[in-house]
């Protein structure tokens, strides 16, 4: 029996505490999250995990200080203890992420304006680094650079007025597809239960509780349904949809969406930190702000730009959305205008990524839009007479373990789960099973300095944390297994291991969204051939099935317009 056919085996034969059905951020950590208290939780995802939003971010993990200039302190701070939160529960994907704001005048571009709100976000979140224990994942304070530090390491950035630049300090998600995998893996090692390609159509239904959901396998074709005591839609731009065609939650007014976009661009310059650069846009939500809002210039994997984001209220489907010529041009064209130095043209974008994400009210300017909008949480009690179905449609990545906490805390209330076990936001998950990531990375140095490069190690220790070590021997068992593709970070042993491990569908959920091989820019015929092979056998694939994922996936990469589309990690 396949592991797919024993995981639907125990779903049509077994009761389950909950179903949460959404395999983004959002649903993956709102299962685990549950499993952390002991419950026996089932996740569902209807195409595959993180195929949506959650791997379309621009992988920041937001620590709450642009509300400083909202007064919403009470965002600072839920913000900065999620983004510790990461870096304590996954240090080998989260990380640091250094912001360089250039400074210019004495106004509200000005040292003084900006440097002022900087020192007071560090000093109201002066508990941001408890309980981090490994040094190289603790947020330091704001520091001020001079003028010609700012010029050293940015060539070309306007030096007009230019007085110097405050670099605060973020986080960032180094992978957020592993990530959501990471959860993945951890749920199930707590007795949870996932599965991917199984959409759920509807609810069955015993008086004022659902009694089980109904699931039609993407992969088999078959019908069935699994018995819960309590579910979670985590369906994110999917989720109103579903309540629509289940005639749930008909008196809510619908939200507004915004597709978020950012491209990808070749690091020529160098450049090893981020860089804040004004955009065309306001925030009138902002109380206290300068001129306009930023975008980001950001170094992606050393060998890239991640540049954006750009905002679009829309009423597009997300599994159409798609970024026009014409507004690439623009992007391209406000970008040079911010930073002369990049000379960037259209040519030289070689991947987009967009995702839907709600949004607060389009303005009637086109240049000044609302960004106050939070997570919504339905409780259907309130909408629809039923006590044990909740809908989370969540905004921003990082906010996801706080959010889905407090969907379950409604259903705790109401069903009288025990309170938790432990706290979700101090446990580790099972692949961070070390010491330091960096203790990790000379660990894995150490042992294969003879068959990889530093880099491949890096990515490895990035991708798979602890689990890195079992990968590293059986490259050492088994020397031809560690070869490295062309153009990519990633060997034979790793594709071999997500197929056998990490629910492998399709040639997509392996290039995509369980390894490094489609980020960035397309890796080639021969690499996708190459490894097509690794799956195809695994999988039993024939020669036409193999073609088939080939073709699929290629039409991933050049997407609907130019230049190509990647939703990639």
């Amino acid at each position: 029996m396949s592991n797919r056919s024993s995981v639907l085996e125990q779903l049509r034969e077994g009761e389950f505490d909950l179903v949460v059905f959404g395999g983004g951020i959002f649903g993956a950590v709102t299962a685990w999250a549950a499993a952390v208290r002991g419950l026996r939780p089932v996740l569902l995802e209807a195409e595959d995990f993180a195929g949506g939003s959650s791997a379309n971010s621009y992988k920041v993990i937001h620590g709450g200080i642009r509300y400083v200039q909202h007064f919403d302190f009470a965002r600072v701070l839920a913000s900065c203890r999620e983004r510790s939160a990461f870096l304590r529960i996954a240090p080998h994907l989260c990380e640091p992420l250094p912001i360089v704001i250039p400074t210019y005048g004495w106004g509200k571009l000005g040292i003084p304006f900006l440097g002022a709100g900087c020192y007071l976000y560090d000093l109201v979140t002066l508990f941001r680094n408890r309980g981090i224990a490994d040094p190289a994942r603790r947020i330091p304070f704001t520091r001020i650079i001079g003028r010609r530090a700012v010029m050293e390491e940015f060539p070309g950035v306007d030096s007009n007025g230019l007085t110097g630049a405050c670099v605060i300090n973020d986080g960032r998600f180094y992978n957020p597809t592993r990530l959501v995998w990471a959860f993945c893996d951890d749920l199930r090692s707590r007795g949870g239960t996932v599965l991917n390609y199984a959409r759920v159509t509807g609810v069955e239904r015993e008086g004022e509780r659902v009694s089980a959901v109904r699931v039609e396998d993407g992969i088999g074709g078959e019908t069935f349904s699994v018995r819960a005591k309590a579910v979670v839609n985590a369906a994110g731009p999917w989720a109103e949809r579903w309540l629509a065609d289940a005639g749930l939650a008909r008196e809510r007014k619908a939200g507004t969406y915004s597709r978020d976009a950012c491209f990808v661009v070749r690091n020529t310059l160098g450049l090893s930190r981020t860089l804040a650069v004004q955009s065309s846009t306001g925030d009138p939500d902002a109380l206290l702000a300068r001129e306009k809002r930023h975008l980001f210039v950001s170094p992606w994997r050393q060998d890239y730009l991640l540049i954006g984001v750009w905002h679009k209220v829309t009423d597009e489907v997300p599994e159409r959305l798609s970024i026009e010529p014409s507004e690439l041009s623009s992007w391209i064209d406000e970008l040079r205008a911010a930073y002369p130095g990049l000379e960037l043209h259209e040519r030289d974008v070689i991947a987009w990524n967009c995702g839907l994400v709600p949004f607060g009210d389009e303005q009637k300017s086109e240049t000044d839009l609302s960004y106050g909008k939070r997570t919504d949480i339905v409780d259907h009690r309130d909408s629809d007479g039923i006590d044990n179905l909740v809908t989370l449609i969540g905004l921003r990545y990082t906010m996801a373990r706080a959010e889905g906490e407090k969907a379950l805390e409604i259903l705790r209330r109401r069903l009288g789960w025990a309170d938790r076990r432990q706290p979700s936001d101090r446990t580790r998950l099972r692949t961070a099973d070390f010491e330091s990531f960096d203790s990790l990375c000379r660990e894995l140095e150490e042992a294969g300095r003879e068959l990889l490069e530093p880099k491949v190690l890096v990515a490895l220790a990035h991708n798979h944390g602890s689990d890195a070590r079992r990968l590293l021997e059986r490259m050492r068992e088994d020397p031809p297994s560690a070869a490295v593709f062309d153009n990519t970070t990633v060997t034979a042993a790793e594709v071999r291991w997500v197929c056998e491990h990490e629910a492998v569908e399709t040639l997509a959920d392996v290039v995509l969204r369980r390894t490094d091989i489609g980020t960035g820019e397309y890796p080639g015929a021969e690499t996708i051939a190459a490894v097509a092979d690794i799956v195809g056998a695994y999988k039993g694939w024939n020669g036409a099935r193999r073609e088939r994922e080939i073709v699929a996936l290629e039409r991933r990469f050049t997407g609907t317009a130019s230049p190509r589309s990647v939703d990639a990690a």
